[in-house]
């Protein structure tokens, strides 16, 4: 429960919204004295708290009760214990770098913050430190412009971190820095939500927060790469694996 506790933080002001105006179209549902606006006024109240309520059902599904998070059911061929040099990207909220860390301390692991990410000015950011701090080894990244030579890593994990490149063509500069950066059989691992009709049916207008299937294969294309395999975490969410083959 305790990122789906930090996504009630982050979002408590639109979910009292949500209450307030549920109490409104509820009242009105026994106040006024047309049985069409009653019946349309009780039907929009239930609305609003059936969707409240499912995406807190959904975050907690999706953030604690998944891999989202974790990384624990990737492909067999990924031998991570194996893996020496990789890199871990996030966007301002980093819960599981020192989780792999710890799990495979042979591996030399480069934590990164995209640098001018959305939630960077987000006064709930400040909260969500507090609960999982930086990493003390954390730099701050540009995607467009890897810091790291040709062929020197093993592993790029980007996880719910990626969507925050706004840009398609910058999305593409980052896709190509991967692919030079990669050494040859080298992996890129994207770990993101998606916009599609059951994140829209659970988070209505925060699915638009994230990217299309379409967009992420377009990007993945134009860069030079080729998806490996796909696979979901959950209905909300989903793996893509590259591999970097020259």
């Amino acid at each position: 429960m305790k990122i789906t506790k930090l996504v009630l933080l982050f979002n408590y002001q639109k979910i009292l919204l949500g209450l307030l105006i549920s109490g409104l179209f509820y009242w009105f549902s026994i106040n006024v004295e047309s049985e069409l606006f009653s019946n349309f006024s009780l039907i929009f109240s239930g609305l609003i708290i059936l969707n409240i309520l499912l995406s807190i059902v959904a975050s907690y599904i999706l953030y604690d009760k998944s891999d989202l998070y974790k990384l624990e059911k990737l492909p067999e061929y990924i031998k991570l214990n194996e893996i020496k040099n990789g890199i871990f990207i996030h966007a301002s909220f980093d819960p599981i770098s020192r989780l792999i860390e710890k799990k495979y301390p042979k591996m030399k692991l480069v934590v990164c913050d995209i640098f001018e990410n959305r939630h960077l000015e987000e006064k709930m950011i400040k909260i969500s430190k507090r609960e999982f701090p930086p990493n003390e080894k954390e730099i701050k990244l540009d995607p467009t412009k890897l810091p790291f030579a040709d062929n020197s890593q093993e592993i790029i994990f980007a996880v719910t971190a990626l969507h925050e490149i706004l840009d398609h063509d910058k999305r593409v500069l980052f896709f190509k820095e991967a692919k030079r950066v990669l050494k040859n059989n080298g992996i890129l691992i994207i770990s993101e939500q998606m916009r599609n009709g059951i994140n829209f049916i659970f988070f209505n207008i925060g699915a638009f927060h994230f990217l299309s299937k379409n967009k992420w294969e377009k990007a993945i294309k134009e860069s030079g790469l080729n998806i490996h395999e796909t696979k979901d975490i959950n209905i909300f969410a989903e793996t893509i694996i590259i591999k970097n083959c020259t």
